[in-house]
C-alpha cells in the first residue's frame, strides 16, 4: 500500500493516531456471495447474495460517511463472501479513492480471480490484496476450503499478484486441525513474494464452530515459535484474534534489554492496542456495524446511522476501548493496554466481551496492573 501507512492489509500505527477518533481499518463485507464452502467461514457465505445487501447508492452513501472521519482517514478492506461477486466492485474502489480513502481487497480464490481481473482491480485503485492459504498442499488446504483445486489456484494467484506488483498478505487459519501443518506452510511461503503472513486464530462463530480452537497452552507454544520466525523471516509475521503474541514479543524484547521506548517503536509495538472495536470496525453486507467480523455485536446500521457517530460514541465501543473495564485476568494484566486480549473470543466463550480471553494462559500478579498502567501511559 504505497500511499497508506500499512503493510499488507494489517495496520501499522502512524504517529499520533488516536483509535477513539477513527479506526485504522474498516473491514467491509460487501457481499456474502461466494463460490467456496470454507469450514471456518465467519460469514457463513453462500452461492448467492444474502438478503438486504446494500445497493450501490447506499454503499456510496456509506463512503461519504467514512470520509467524515477526517484526516487521517481509515483504510477500507473490501471482503466477503467474495467481493469479486459484487458487480459494482470497481465502482466502489474508484469512488473510495476519489474520497481519499485507501482500499485493499480480500478476494476468494475461485475462477473469478484471474491475472486479468487482478490487473483490473489494481488499476481501479486497490493497493493490496489478501489471499488465504490454510495448508501446505492440496490435501490440507482444499480440505478446509471445501473445493478441490483451490490450493493450486491460490499459489497461482500469489504468483500473479507478484508479477503485477500488488502487495500481498497471506492469511492462514490456526486451529487444532491446521496447527501441525503451519511450519510447512511457512516454508512454502518463503518461496514466494508477500509482505505479511497473518495467522488467524479460530473464533467459534459462523461455520467456525465446526472446527476446534487451540488450547491455551498450544496457542502459547505457537506464539513463541512465531516470535522466533520474526527474527529472520523475509516477511512480517502477525496474528489475528491472538493479541497475546504482543505479550510474548514484549517479554522476549525485555529479556534482550530493550527499553519501553524501543519496544513501542518496534514493528510489534506499532500495532499495540489494535483489537476489536479499537482501531478496527466491521460493516456487514446489510450495513450492520460490528466491532469486528468475528464479533456479532450489532452497533447500528449504515447508511441510516452515521458510522463516525457509531464508532466514536457507541457505549459498547467506548467500553471495549477502556481496558479498566476488563474483567478477570485481562482486567489486571500488565499488558492490558498493549494487548487487551481477543474481545471476540471473550464474547464467544463467556457472552461478555469484557471478560478474559480464554486462549491466553498468562496469570498476572495482583500488583502488576497499577505498574502496567503507569508504564503504558507514560506516567
Amino acid at each position: 500500500m504505497a500511499s497508506h501507512p500499512h503493510h499488507g492489509i494489517g495496520a501499522v500505527r502512524p504517529e499520533g493516531w488516536v483509535y477513539a477518533r477513527a479506526p485504522m481499518i474498516i473491514y467491509w463485507e460487501v457481499t456474502t456471495a461466494c463460490g467456496l464452502a470454507c469450514q471456518h467461514c465467519r460469514a457463513t457465505a453462500m452461492p448467492d447474495p444474502g438478503p438486504g445487501e446494500l445497493s450501490t447508492a447506499q454503499a456510496l452513501s456509506v463512503l461519504d460517511s467514512i470520509a467524515g472521519f477526517g484526516s487521517p482517514l481509515p483504510h477500507i478492506v473490501f471482503t466477503g463472501g467474495d467481493p469479486l461477486r459484487r458487480g459494482d466492485l470497481d465502482v466502489l474502489i474508484a469512488e473510495a479513492g476519489a474520497r481519499g480513502i485507501g482500499v485493499s481487497l480480500a478476494p476468494a480464490v475461485t475462477p473469478l480471480l484471474t491475472r486479468a481481473r487482478l490487473a483490473e482491480v489494481r488499476d481501479a485503485g486497490v493497493q493490496a490484496i489478501s489471499l488465504s492459504l490454510d495448508g501446505s498442499d492440496a490435501m490440507h488446504h482444499d480440505g478446509v476450503r471445501g473445493v478441490s483445486g483451490t490450493f493450486d489456484a491460490t499459489v497461482q494467484a500469489l504468483e500473479d499478484a507478484a508479477a503485477l506488483g500488488i502487495p500481498v498478505q497471506v492469511n492462514t487459519l490456526v486451529a487444532a486441525q491446521t496447527v501441525d501443518d503451519l511450519p510447512a506452510v511457512y516454508e512454502l511461503l518463503r518461496q514466494h513474494t508477500l509482505n505479511r503472513w497473518s495467522l488467524f486464530f479460530l473464533i467459534s462463530v459462523g461455520r467456525g464452530t465446526q472446527l476446534e480452537e487451540l488450547s491455551a497452552g498450544a496457542a502459547e507454544r505457537v506464539m513463541h515459535w512465531l516470535q522466533k520466525l520474526n527474527i529472520d523471516s523475509p516477511f512480517q509475521v502477525k496474528t489475528v484474534e491472538a493479541m497475546q503474541h504482543r505479550r510474548v514479543a514484549v517479554q522476549e524484547m525485555r529479556r534482550e534489554g530493550l527499553t519501553e521506548e524501543q519496544i513501542e517503536a518496534s514493528p510489534i509495538g506499532r500495532g499495540f492496542g489494535i483489537r476489536d472495536g479499537n482501531g478496527i470496525v466491521f460493516i456487514a453486507h446489510d450495513g450492520v456495524v460490528q466491532p469486528s467480523g468475528f464479533m456479532p455485536l450489532p452497533l447500528g446500521t449504515v447508511p441510516a446511522d452515521n458510522i463516525v457517530e457509531i464508532y466514536r460514541h457507541h457505549p459498547n465501543l467506548v467500553a471495549l476501548r477502556d481496558v479498566t473495564q476488563y474483567k478477570g485476568r485481562c482486567g489486571r494484566c500488565t499488558y492490558a493496554l498493549w494487548c487487551g486480549g481477543s474481545r471476540a473470543r471473550a464474547l464467544a466463550w463467556t457472552g461478555d466481551p469484557l471478560e478474559s480471553d480464554p486462549l491466553c494462559p498468562y496469570v498476572p500478579r495482583e500488583e502488576d496492573r497499577t505498574d502496567a498502567m503507569s508504564v503504558a501511559s507514560g506516567a
